[in-house]
């Protein structure tokens, strides 16, 4: 008999803080659960890196902490984590070849702070390579599948860590973000996935890919499961110098609060002619339960929005070339003995790295090189500080939230897309917030022929309780509605 989709995050720290389930046992399901669901590179190609030994050393620090601290957020709660975040105790390779193997020395901020809450880390999950992807199919370790229909893929590049939470291996997971690479996956896999305002969440210990673009975020099964982990993992970090030094709302509280009376925005210009029917009626029945509930919809323009694509495909490869300028050969991971240092460099990173990798250095170098850094880098800088201002005028005008669908399509086919501009159109709904930095979230609001949909808030920097509020309102009204 196969083991049963762990609980949610509230049911296991309650139950491991009144001694009804201990550690080891949350531990031992899950890891089950995992073998059950074919988690391993052999199935569903979920979980890159595990270990017997950190596994039972998780479970013994949070059992520690039930005398000394039972009512820590996190008490006994599995979690997986993203291969670009640092650990101690686990491989860190961002899914590639030219940090095979590599243990870093130190870990992240995120990963000690949700120890130090009684978390437990389960694992280390796929990705695409770099985190440079929209599918979790570029990874040096082979593509992750989608546990709800394995022939498509989970979205990326936190495609492993959506997996996990979907094929209820643990309730949470972290992820990482540059332009989507949370929310899409969560919409693609059928769960909720939170990206935090820039500065919200300390990027310590993620390894860099656009550094002005790059969140840590968070999946749950349910909102209340994010809200956890957020609440945990954010706050200021001194090791972090864009980390704000700000109170951290408890989010979860949110579930107290309603929507009577909140003004919801319904950008057009993501509902644009193209959009399919289907998701744009779940998106409208979505508005239509809050509506019910008390909230005000209002259609607002976002005018910038177009331009979203381009820009970000500048600033993140740009970013991105100056960022993995870093993987050489000379300091860590991969070595290829080459002619001179010169031909040691050209083997490292061209057996190192992988295509889609190599495109956006390239493309990077390109738009950052003498003759074209005013041409392409400077006006991307400047329309994306347009694209930011459209959404500060929005709230300014009396908007709580915006909503939106998360992705264009659901889930697509393993392989189905080799065009890479068709590939980063999946992303059309989502890099804006990354580009202004403003905090969002994808929940499932229903599904097209047996595959999730997910519905995306946005909100104002710093004001995630009002998304979560929308959220949890949202997520109360669908009910079973959202998952079928």
């Amino acid at each position: 008999m196969k083991t049963a989709p762990l609980s949610s995050s509230s049911n296991i720290r309650n139950e491991t803080a009144a001694r009804t389930c201990t550690p080891e046992s949350t531990i031992d399901a899950s890891v089950a659960r995992a073998t059950d669901v074919g988690a391993g590179r052999e199935a569903l190609n979920i979980l890159l890196w595990t270990s017997a030994e950190c596994a039972a050393g998780q479970a013994a620090a949070a059992a520690a902490l039930i005398d000394t601290r039972n009512n820590a957020l996190m008490l006994g709660v599995p979690y997986v984590a993203k291969d670009n975040i640092a650990t101690l105790e686990l491989p860190t390779t961002c899914g590639s070849r030219v940090l095979e193997g590599y243990v870093s020395p130190y870990e992240a901020t995120v990963i000690r702070k949700l120890r130090d809450a009684g978390g437990m880390l389960v694992g280390k999950t796929n990705m695409d390579e770099f985190a440079m992807g929209s599918s979790t199919e570029h990874s040096a370790y082979g593509p992750t599948k989608n546990p709800l229909a394995p022939d498509r893929v989970p979205g990326g590049s936190s495609g492993g860590s959506a997996a996990a939470v979907a094929a209820g291996i643990t309730p949470i997971a972290l992820g990482s973000e540059t332009g989507g690479s949370v929310r899409q996956p969560a919409s693609f896999c059928g769960v909720v996935g939170v990206k935090p305002t820039y500065g919200r969440v300390s990027r310590f210990g993620l390894v860099a890919y656009a550094s002005s673009l790059d969140h840590v975020g968070v999946f749950g099964t349910h909102v209340d499961d994010a809200a956890r982990a957020l609440r945990v993992i954010a706050g200021h970090d001194p090791y972090d110098s864009t980390c704000a030094n700000l109170p951290v709302p408890d989010y979860q509280s949110a579930r107290e609060s309603d929507v009577r009376g909140m003004v919801i925005g319904r950008p057009r210009e993501y509902f644009p002619d193209s959009l399919d029917d289907r998701i744009r009626a779940r998106c409208d029945a979505a508005l239509d339960h809050l509506r019910v509930l008390g909230a005000e919809v209002r259609d607002v323009s976002l005018p910038h929005t177009s331009m979203a694509i381009p820009v970000y495909y500048i600033v993140a490869p740009a970013e991105a070339s100056s960022n993995l300028a870093r993987f050489d050969g000379v300091r860590y991971g991969l070595r290829m003995e080459g002619d001179g240092l010169k031909g040691m460099y050209e083997a490292t990173r061209s057996q190192g790295f992988g295509a889609e990798v190599t495109r956006r250095v390239l493309l990077g170098t390109y738009v950052l090189s003498a003759g074209y850094y005013d041409a392409y880098y400077r006006k991307a800088q400047q329309v994306r500080t347009l694209i930011a201002s459209d959404f500060r005028r929005v709230f300014a005008g009396g908007v709580d939230v915006l909503f939106t669908p998360t992705a264009p399509t659901t889930a697509f086919k393993l392989g189905a897309i080799s065009d890479p501009y068709e590939m980063y159109m999946s992303d059309i709904f989502t890099v804006t917030a990354n580009l202004a930095g403003i905090p969002a979230m994808s929940q499932p609001i229903g599904r097209i022929d047996g595959l999730p949909v997910g519905g995306q808030f946005m909100a104002a920097h710093f004001d995630e309780m009002k998304m979560f509020s929308a959220a949890y309102a949202l997520e109360r009204a669908l009910g079973a509605e959202a998952q079928t």
